[in-house]
Protein backbone atom coordinates (compact mmCIF):
# COMPACT_ATOMS: atom_id res chain seq x y z
CA UNK A 1 0.00 0.00 0.00
CA UNK A 2 1.56 3.50 -0.96
CA UNK A 3 1.13 6.01 1.84
CA UNK A 4 2.08 9.91 1.94
CA UNK A 5 5.13 8.76 3.57
CA UNK A 6 5.93 6.16 1.63
CA UNK A 7 5.65 7.24 -1.92
CA UNK A 8 6.54 4.16 -3.82
CA UNK A 9 5.09 5.06 -7.11
CA UNK A 10 7.33 8.07 -7.26
CA UNK A 11 9.96 8.24 -10.37
CA UNK A 12 12.52 8.62 -8.69
CA UNK A 13 12.03 5.71 -6.32
CA UNK A 14 10.95 3.41 -9.23
CA UNK A 15 13.92 4.26 -10.98
CA UNK A 16 15.83 3.32 -7.78
CA UNK A 17 13.77 0.08 -8.02
CA UNK A 18 14.42 -0.91 -11.44
CA UNK A 19 18.85 -0.42 -10.59
CA UNK A 20 18.03 -2.36 -7.54
CA UNK A 21 16.18 -5.03 -9.46
CA UNK A 22 18.61 -5.82 -12.16
CA UNK A 23 21.51 -6.24 -9.86
CA UNK A 24 19.21 -9.14 -7.76
CA UNK A 25 18.99 -12.45 -8.26
CA UNK A 26 15.65 -13.51 -6.09
CA UNK A 27 13.55 -11.50 -4.29
CA UNK A 28 15.94 -12.20 -1.36
CA UNK A 29 18.78 -10.67 -2.77
CA UNK A 30 16.94 -7.89 -4.15
CA UNK A 31 15.50 -7.37 0.03
CA UNK A 32 19.39 -7.50 1.48
CA UNK A 33 20.38 -5.18 -1.71
CA UNK A 34 17.57 -2.45 -0.91
CA UNK A 35 18.84 -2.89 2.57
CA UNK A 36 21.95 -1.88 2.62
CA UNK A 37 21.61 0.85 0.32
CA UNK A 38 19.34 2.33 2.60
CA UNK A 39 21.83 1.93 5.37
CA UNK A 40 25.01 2.68 3.78
CA UNK A 41 24.20 5.00 0.97
CA UNK A 42 21.79 7.12 2.73
CA UNK A 43 23.53 8.88 5.90
CA UNK A 44 21.51 9.75 8.85
CA UNK A 45 20.79 13.47 8.81
CA UNK A 46 21.96 13.30 12.27
CA UNK A 47 25.43 11.91 11.41
CA UNK A 48 26.29 14.19 8.91
CA UNK A 49 24.97 17.58 9.97
CA UNK A 50 22.54 18.23 6.91
CA UNK A 51 19.67 20.36 8.30
CA UNK A 52 17.47 19.46 5.14
CA UNK A 53 14.32 17.68 6.55
CA UNK A 54 12.97 14.47 4.31
CA UNK A 55 9.20 13.89 5.13
CA UNK A 56 8.86 11.30 2.63
CA UNK A 57 10.60 8.63 1.05
CA UNK A 58 11.35 10.08 -2.25
CA UNK A 59 12.57 13.13 -0.11
CA UNK A 60 15.23 10.79 1.11
CA UNK A 61 16.37 9.53 -2.03
CA UNK A 62 16.27 13.27 -3.46
CA UNK A 63 17.99 14.62 -0.63
CA UNK A 64 20.27 11.81 -0.13
CA UNK A 65 19.61 12.11 3.54
CA UNK A 66 16.86 11.51 6.45
CA UNK A 67 16.89 9.96 10.13
CA UNK A 68 15.61 6.96 10.57
CA UNK A 69 11.68 7.89 10.50
CA UNK A 70 12.02 8.57 6.79
CA UNK A 71 14.96 6.06 5.79
CA UNK A 72 12.62 3.14 7.09
CA UNK A 73 10.09 4.87 4.88
CA UNK A 74 12.11 4.28 1.96
CA UNK A 75 13.21 1.09 2.70
CA UNK A 76 9.63 0.01 3.04
CA UNK A 77 9.06 2.46 -0.27
CA UNK A 78 11.62 -0.16 -2.82
CA UNK A 79 9.95 -3.47 -0.64
CA UNK A 80 7.03 -2.46 -0.97
CA UNK A 81 7.31 -1.48 -4.89
CA UNK A 82 8.09 -5.11 -5.43
CA UNK A 83 4.99 -6.28 -3.12
CA UNK A 84 7.06 -7.01 -0.42
CA UNK A 85 5.11 -6.52 2.71
CA UNK A 86 6.82 -3.80 4.83
CA UNK A 87 6.11 -2.23 7.25
CA UNK A 88 7.55 0.66 10.46
CA UNK A 89 8.60 -0.51 14.10
CA UNK A 90 9.38 1.70 16.74
CA UNK A 91 11.65 2.08 19.62
CA UNK A 92 11.61 4.13 22.62
CA UNK A 93 15.54 5.19 23.57
CA UNK A 94 17.49 7.49 25.84
CA UNK A 95 18.82 10.75 24.19
CA UNK A 96 21.95 9.64 26.27
CA UNK A 97 23.54 7.11 28.07
CA UNK A 98 20.79 7.07 31.31
CA UNK A 99 17.77 8.97 31.16
CA UNK A 100 18.96 12.38 31.96
CA UNK A 101 18.64 14.14 28.71
CA UNK A 102 14.62 12.76 27.82
CA UNK A 103 14.06 10.30 25.11
CA UNK A 104 13.83 9.63 21.38
CA UNK A 105 11.69 7.47 19.31
CA UNK A 106 13.66 5.04 16.79
CA UNK A 107 11.97 3.87 13.36
CA UNK A 108 13.17 0.79 11.57
CA UNK A 109 11.65 -1.70 9.48
CA UNK A 110 9.16 -4.87 9.28
CA UNK A 111 9.88 -7.35 6.16
CA UNK A 112 8.19 -10.32 5.18
CA UNK A 113 10.38 -12.82 4.02
CA UNK A 114 7.92 -15.12 1.70
CA UNK A 115 9.81 -17.87 1.01
CA UNK A 116 10.68 -18.63 5.28
CA UNK A 117 6.60 -17.68 6.36
CA UNK A 118 8.25 -14.94 8.42
CA UNK A 119 8.79 -11.07 9.29
CA UNK A 120 12.15 -10.25 10.20
CA UNK A 121 13.12 -6.79 11.43
CA UNK A 122 15.91 -4.88 10.08
CA UNK A 123 17.25 -1.55 10.87
CA UNK A 124 18.28 0.98 8.44
CA UNK A 125 19.42 4.06 10.57
CA UNK A 126 23.23 3.82 9.04
CA UNK A 127 26.39 2.04 10.91
CA UNK A 128 28.76 4.42 13.33
CA UNK A 129 30.27 3.77 16.29
CA UNK A 130 28.76 1.52 18.72
CA UNK A 131 25.83 1.28 15.71
CA UNK A 132 26.38 -2.08 14.00
CA UNK A 133 23.13 -3.17 12.40
CA UNK A 134 23.25 -5.85 9.69
CA UNK A 135 20.83 -8.07 7.39
CA UNK A 136 19.61 -10.94 9.00
CA UNK A 137 16.95 -13.47 8.67
CA UNK A 138 17.73 -15.63 12.07
CA UNK A 139 18.34 -13.50 14.59
CA UNK A 140 17.87 -9.39 15.02
CA UNK A 141 20.85 -7.70 14.71
CA UNK A 142 19.86 -3.89 15.27
CA UNK A 143 21.24 -0.49 15.93
CA UNK A 144 20.19 -0.52 19.49
CA UNK A 145 19.97 -2.88 22.23
CA UNK A 146 17.01 -2.01 24.85
CA UNK A 147 18.08 -1.08 27.96
CA UNK A 148 14.93 -1.68 29.77
CA UNK A 149 16.16 -0.50 33.18
CA UNK A 150 16.46 2.95 32.11
CA UNK A 151 13.22 2.61 30.66
CA UNK A 152 13.94 2.13 26.91
CA UNK A 153 11.13 -0.19 25.16
CA UNK A 154 11.05 -2.30 22.05
CA UNK A 155 7.22 -1.62 20.32
CA UNK A 156 7.72 -4.91 18.39
CA UNK A 157 4.98 -3.43 16.65
CA UNK A 158 4.22 -3.39 12.88
CA UNK A 159 2.67 -0.37 11.23
CA UNK A 160 1.62 0.28 7.69
CA UNK A 161 2.63 4.27 7.58
CA UNK A 162 5.36 6.74 9.50
CA UNK A 163 3.20 7.26 12.81
CA UNK A 164 0.95 10.73 12.30
CA UNK A 165 2.68 12.39 15.16
CA UNK A 166 6.22 11.66 13.66
CA UNK A 167 4.76 13.18 10.03
CA UNK A 168 3.57 16.19 11.96
CA UNK A 169 6.50 17.13 13.64
CA UNK A 170 8.65 16.54 10.15
CA UNK A 171 6.14 18.74 8.28
CA UNK A 172 6.48 21.44 11.32
CA UNK A 173 10.33 21.57 10.70
CA UNK A 174 12.16 23.48 8.69
CA UNK A 175 15.51 22.08 9.75
CA UNK A 176 16.05 18.31 10.90
CA UNK A 177 17.54 20.13 13.95
CA UNK A 178 14.28 21.41 15.30
CA UNK A 179 13.01 17.72 16.29
CA UNK A 180 11.90 17.06 19.27
CA UNK A 181 9.72 13.69 19.97
CA UNK A 182 8.87 14.87 23.46
CA UNK A 183 5.56 13.25 23.66
CA UNK A 184 4.19 10.06 24.84
CA UNK A 185 4.51 7.07 22.37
Amino acid sequence: METTSIDYMNPLIQDKVRELRDKSGDTLNYIKRSYIFVRDEIPHSWDIKAEVVSRTANDVLKNKTGICWTKSCLLAALLRANQIPSGISYQLLTRADDASEGYMIHALNTVYIKDLNKWIRLDARGNKENVNAQFSLDEECLAYSIRSELGEIDYHDNHSDLDERLINILNECESIFEISTDFEF
